[in-house]
């Protein structure tokens, strides 16, 4: 049972998730992650927090962006490929034509410093609710076995490493994934 005590429910058809993944895929510029957490978890209600927080985790270690992978896991997981198909879809189709319109309308006006401006503004709003999420999120890390103390270390070495170090982020994934597997499997072990 979700945080709000309410019970979990599932989408209705592929129609259903269609339609969730493109209202979900339109409502975030730049921070999708943040709407889809809010959306998933206490709007429809499909998944807990804690179910959303481990999609996450297996999606950011996956080739693809990190909400398109818990797409594909949330529509296979209740219509298995016809429901991942449609979530894919849901996710992509609508935001692809609205950046090919953006992209047309950008190469006409890029050189307007007010286009600048606004775009400097939207990363600003976007690193926002990023942080926002992982506020959020931040919570569901007291029942990872690792512990939140030993979560939060390996989180700010990840971010020390990739953005005070500029390590590049494959490398520091390559490094500190299978230590932290390992560390949970010991932790894990009977």
């Amino acid at each position: 049972m979700p945080e709000s005590g309410q019970p979990l429910r599932q989408p209705q058809s592929c129609g259903e998730l269609f339609r969730v993944f493109t209202l979900l895929a339109l409502q975030g510029f730049g921070g999708v992650l943040a709407v889809a957490q809010h959306e998933l978890v206490e709007r429809q209600r499909w998944l807990t927090r804690d179910e959303f927080l481990e999609m996450l985790s297996v999606g950011q270690v996956l080739p693809g962006p990190n909400v398109v992978n818990i797409s594909l896991m949330i529509g296979d997981r209740f219509f298995g490929w016809r429901g991942a198909a449609s979530a894919l879809a849901g996710m992509l189709a609508a935001p692809l034509v609205l950046m090919l319109a953006l992209a047309m309308l950008y190469g006409r006006f890029a050189d307007d410093p007010r286009v600048s401006g606004a775009l400097r503004g939207m990363g600003a709003v976007s690193a926002g609710l990023v942080l926002a999420m992982a506020w959020k999120l931040v919570g569901g890390l007291k029942k990872n076995p690792l512990g939140l103390t030993a979560c939060l270390a390996i989180g700010a070495l990840t971010v020390g490493l990739v953005v005070g170090m500029r390590w590049p982020l494959a490398w520091v994934l390559a490094g500190l994934g299978p230590l932290a597997i390992g560390l949970a499997w010991w932790k894990l072990r009977p």
